[in-house]
């Protein structure tokens, strides 16, 4: 057995609010790995309903890696939700017309954090916002309702408003340890026959299997 066919919808049979992201996306600015899931009761095939203020003509992505778990609403606020702030009002008149466009801004004018990007194996709890251009490191760990609005290092759990350090998961060595292994990356045969090493908490036993078959 090499594990779940990457290309359905819904790998758990039965489970409809279980659904990889990657084959039920659409547009070209949602980038996400291979058995990445949103589980959801509520129509889990749009997971784009959860991806808020992405207009094409800002171009920024929201980039997921390989493998991670993503609760039910979780959102993700994308930059075009920013509005000027380098003058009095922050109020959109521009929006409306009838003579208010004339204040439009240039693009510069806006707050731009670039590409939302999150690593893989990281899981993200019920009801967490990730704000506009944060990094989430692999094997990180979000709380429920947290607000992501800073980086979060790899294999950290954080939570809270705004989402804060709570315990790292391994030491700094480990986690280089582990980024440099990128299990999520070995060929999926190789995935299903050590389960057991990627499940426990043996970072040199996992290590150990880089040249292994």
């Amino acid at each position: 057995m090499n594990g779940p066919d990457p290309e359905t919808k819904h790998p758990m049979v039965g489970f409809p609010q279980v659904c990889f992201i990657k084959n039920t996306v659409r547009n070209p600015n949602i980038v996400v790995g291979d058995y990445t899931y949103y589980d959801d009761p509520e129509y889990s095939e749009n997971f784009e309903r959860n991806v808020l203020y992405h207009f094409p003509f800002i171009g920024d992505k929201l980039i997921i890696g390989k493998f991670c778990a993503i609760a039910r609403g979780v959102k993700f606020i994308m930059n075009g939700a920013n509005h000027r702030m380098s003058g009095i009002s922050t109020y959109p008149f521009q929006i409306f017309g009838n003579g208010w466009e004339k204040v439009m801004p240039a693009p510069d004018d806006l707050p731009y954090k670039g590409d939302t990007v999150i690593g893989n194996d990281v899981w993200i709890g019920y009801d967490a916002l990730v704000m506009p251009g944060v990094h989430i490191g692999n094997g990180a760990i979000v709380s429920s309702r947290s607000v992501v609005v800073s980086d979060v290092p790899a294999y950290t759990i954080v939570g809270g408003n705004p989402a804060k350090p709570i315990k790292q998961r391994f030491g700094p060595e480990e986690v280089e340890t582990l980024n440099k292994v990128a299990w999520w990356d070995w060929p999926i045969e190789k995935i299903t026959k050590h389960l057991d090493q990627i499940v426990g908490g043996d970072v040199e036993s996992l290590a150990a299997l880089t040249k292994a078959s």
